[in-house]
Formats: structure tokens, sequence, C-alpha cells
């Protein structure tokens, strides 16, 4: 294969003069021009191989004699750089004019259907790959168990992509192989699907780091729609058009082009916002030096100085003059002092909770009926996680203006009371003793330093009365099953020693009537004797 870059040292045939001659600038529509690549070179010999493509004509290649009619060559698939300025009605019209040169890409017979062929082709095969890969990456995915979370999702975005990948490797392979073996100009056509398709692979992939659903799918489209516009050469058509589209109030002007602008960079700016802030959290959770609170304390205030940069970025990007919002202030603060009361009273409940450290994500707390422990402090409420699954939001007002028990504000430990009776032949040093080591039996039962202790607190109707008090350090495993447990041991501590537990009876003594009875309570009377 010859080099190409010696092209330029050899004398131009005969053909390639006349081909260089007839194609002129009237056979190309306005709204297009000529690449470079498309014209042969003026000194050189063309490669070996295939021969350059002349005028078309008739035969399968568009060849013709030199005496045979020729028709215009369709122009290439690349847009003029148009003004920012131009007129919407001549953008329109640039973009008829290319759809126009595509219809004739498309009809005439030559390179660009050859082109046109062997995509279609490679897409055919890019889905016939799939078929015979999917399966067995699939399987080979799944045997990654070890894996991190983030590369499992990757290899799954790949996986879900593997025909765009394979259409793209091979469209990048054949443009690389076409640029050798013949004139740029016919592999024109695969470079730009070739680029479109890469710049799609790319833009799905990097989308995924937006987690809004619906932000993410105006991400992708606005991100493949650029891409496309500037593949295909069409972009300054799509600008200025974008540009005529707009609403105007007085001095204020609002294009859809800006619109869209302002809207990439706040999805842009809110996905560093998210990352940084999830950077930041993952830092402060390792540092064992700050406590829980503080910890949360600390985010919140990151991500309150990154959220409010993206909006002050975002308004300034639609064109709007910040020093406006003055009057808008002072509405929200008359907005704040009636509607939004409640609304701000928890605001500064929160932070007040906070600085304060009085309850931090982890502490077992019990407000009114609610018992469980806290799962994560928000700006607004205090999610409180019970032992039977239920999640309960707790305004922060009522954690500042109302008691709360917190089990674990300073120490881990908790002490809980059982209340149990024997009857009064059994001896109440042995109850006690056997109660205190079936107590200390059951696993979270605390020995040390609090060890379990047993008491009599009084002389009932039929049982002497006794207390067992003991600790534990895991309120949040649950209070019940714990009680449960010690119940449970103190009853097979006292089986195995004969001490029994009394309970109330009730003897019913059942008595015949007597006569007496009978009379008095309206029976039948008796008969009357007979003389």
């Amino acid at each position: 294969m010859p080099d190409r870059r010696t092209r330029a040292e050899e004398p131009l045939s005969d053909s390639h003069a006349a081909m260089s001659q007839q194609t002129t600038d009237t056979d190309i529509p306005s709204g297009f021009r000529m690449a470079q690549a498309d014209i042969p070179p003026q000194t050189g010999a063309p490669p070996t191989g295939p021969s350059p493509e002349p005028p078309a004509g008739p035969g399968p290649g568009g060849q013709a004699g030199a005496g045979s009619g020729t028709t215009p060559e369709p122009p290439p698939l690349v847009a003029t750089d148009l003004p920012l300025d131009l007129d919407p009605r001549a953008a329109a019209d640039s973009v008829l004019d290319w759809l126009e040169g595509l219809y004739l890409i498309v009809v005439t017979p030559g390179w660009r259907q050859y082109q046109i062929a062997i995509l279609l082709g490679l897409v055919v095969l890019s889905y016939l790959l799939r078929l015979l890969t999917y399966g067995r990456f699939d399987t080979w995915l799944r045997a990654q168990a070890g894996w991190a979370k983030w590369q499992l999702r990757l290899m799954v975005q790949l996986r879900d992509r593997l025909a765009l990948i394979y259409f793209t490797a091979m469209a990048w392979t054949v443009y690389a192989i076409m640029q050798e073996v013949t004139w740029p100009s016919r592999s024109r056509i695969i470079e730009i699907f070739a680029t479109m398709a890469l710049a799609w692979l790319v833009i799905g992939l990097g989308a995924r780091l937006v987690s809004n659903r619906t932000l993410r799918r105006l991400v992708e489209w606005s991100l493949w729609a650029y891409a496309s516009l500037v593949a295909l050469g069409l972009l300054d058509e799509a600008v200025v058009f974008l540009e005529s589209v707009a609403i105007s109030i007085g001095n204020f002007r609002l294009s859809a082009l800006v619109l869209i602008k302002a809207l990439l960079l706040v999805a842009a700016l809110l996905t560093g916002a998210r990352l940084l802030t999830a950077a930041a959290a993952s830092g402060l959770s390792r540092n064992e030096d700050i406590s829980p609170s503080m910890q949360v304390l600390g985010i919140k205030i990151i991500q309150m100085a990154l959220y409010g940069i993206v909006v002050l970025v975002g308004i300034q990007a639609l064109g709007f003059d910040l020093t406006g919002l003055a009057i808008l202030s002072g509405a929200i603060g008359v907005g704040i002092g009636f509607g939004l009361q409640k609304v701000v009273s928890n605001l500064i409940s929160g932070l007040i909770i906070l600085l304060d450290r009085s309850i931090k994500p982890g502490d077992v707390i019990s407000l009114g009926e609610t018992f469980g422990w806290i799962d994560s402090l928000g700006a607004r409420y205090v999610s409180v996680v019970t032992r039977d699954g239920r999640e309960y939001l707790i305004p922060n007002e009522d954690l500042i203006t109302g008691q709360v028990v917190n089990w674990t504000h300073s120490n881990e430990r908790v002490r809980l009371d059982i209340h149990f009776g024997t009857s009064y032949g059994d001896d109440p040093h042995l109850v006690r003793r056997v109660a205190i080591e079936a107590a200390k039996g059951v696993p979270r039962v605390l020995s040390t330093p609090t060890a379990p202790v047993c008491h009599i607190v009084g002389f009932g109707d039929s049982s002497v009365d006794y207390i067992l008090r003991f600790w534990i350090a895991d309120t949040t495993a649950g209070l019940t099953n714990v009680r449960g447990n010690v119940y449970l041991a103190l009853w097979d501590a006292f089986q195995a020693n004969g001490i029994s537990i009394p309970f109330p009876q009730r003897e019913v003594r059942v008595l015949k009537d007597r006569p007496a009875d009978k009379d008095q309570g309206g029976g039948e009377p008796d008969k009357a004797k007979t003389p």
C-alpha cells in the first residue's frame, strides 16, 4: 500500500484534472461547502487500489466516458459556517438545502450509497454480536459478587449498550481502513455516524452521574442533540433558530437557547454539588474526632453552600439581575412572619438540636407513645425507627418544646426492672439468689460493672413481692425481648429449685336448696292435705 504522504509528489492524471474541472460551485446547493478531503490534490497520482470517484453517470460506480453526459455530484454532508445574526428564515432555508443534499446523497449512485450500505451492514452485525455475547457477558457479570457497587453498575450499563459499543468500534475500524486505501471523501459519511455513535455512548454513560431521572433524561437528550448537530454540521442553523424563539418582557429577553444553556449548566452544577457533598460526608463520617451531630451539621452547611451557589448561578445564567432580588427577599421575609412560621421554627429547632447535641443519630428516645432509635436528622424533622419497622418523622419543634426521654444521651447502659412474687413457704434468701443467677445467664444482661440485684418490695395478700433489676447496653436491639428472656430464665430456675409462684384461687360451693328456700323463692305451693 503506498504512503498517502507521497501522493503530492506525483503528477495528476488527466482523469483527475477533468473531474476537478467538472465540479463547480453551481453543482452545490446553497448552505453547503465542499470539504477539502473531497477535492483530489492538484499534484500527485491516485493511490494504488480503487480509482477516484468520477462524476456520477451511468453504471454502478457512476463512471462514464469522456464524451458521455455527466450529472452534478451531490454535496458532502457538511454544512457551511453561518453567522449568528442570520435571519431565522435563512436558517430554515439552509436546513431545507441540507435535506435536499441528503436526498441527493441517498438516490445518486456512487460511494455515498456504498457508505450507507456499509453502515446498515454494521448495524445488523452489531445486533448479531449482541445476541451472541449478551448471555455470556451477563453470566460472567453475575459471578463478580466481590466487586464494588459502582463497578457493577458501570458493567451493567456497558452490558445494556453492547450493540452500540460493537457498532462504534467497527465503524471507526472501517473508517480507518478506508482512509488508508481510498480518498478521504469516500469515508466521510462513515466518519459522521461513527462520531455520533461514540458521542451517544459517552453521553449515555456519563449521564448516569445525574441521580434525578427527569434531569438525567433532559441532559442526555440535550447533549445527544448537540453532538448530532455538530457531527452533521447543522449547529449554526440550530443556534440561529433557538435564538429566534424568545419571550420579551420589557428589557428582559429569554430565548430558547439561553434557557437550554441555563438548564444544562444547572444540571452540571447540581451533579457536581451532589458528588462534592457525598465526598465531604464520607470524609466527615470517617473522622472519629467529630461527634455524629457535628458531622450532620457540617454536611448540612456544605449542602446549603453548594446548592445556594447553584441557585445563584442558575438565576444569573437566565439573565436575571440579582440586584432585583432585594424586593423578593422583603416579600419572603413577610411570608416567613406569617405563613412560613412553623417551617422556620422547625429549621431553627433543627440547628439548635445539632448545636447542643442533645439528640444525635443512634440515640434511643421515647416521645409520648413513640419508642425507637434516631435514624437521621433532617432540616425539618427527625426520623425515628421503631422496633416494628415503622419510621416516624417527628418535627424538630416537638423535640425542643416537648419532653423527650433519651435513653442513651450520656450513657448507653439502661436499667430494666422486673416484678414477680413467690409463695410464703419459699425461702426469700434462696429466691433472691436464684433470681440473680438466672438473670446473669441471659446473654444481653450485663454482669459488670453493675450486676443484677433482687430486693423484696412488699408482702402481698398471697405472695412475697420482689423486684429484679438488671442492666443492658444495646437498647436498639429491643426491650421487650430481653424482658421476656429474663422471665423465661426465672421460670426455669424456679422450677429447678422447687420455688412456686402463687396465683389467686377461688372456691365455689354449690349448696342444695332447702324447702324453706323454695317457699320463699316463689316455688310451687304445697298441695293441701285432705282430711
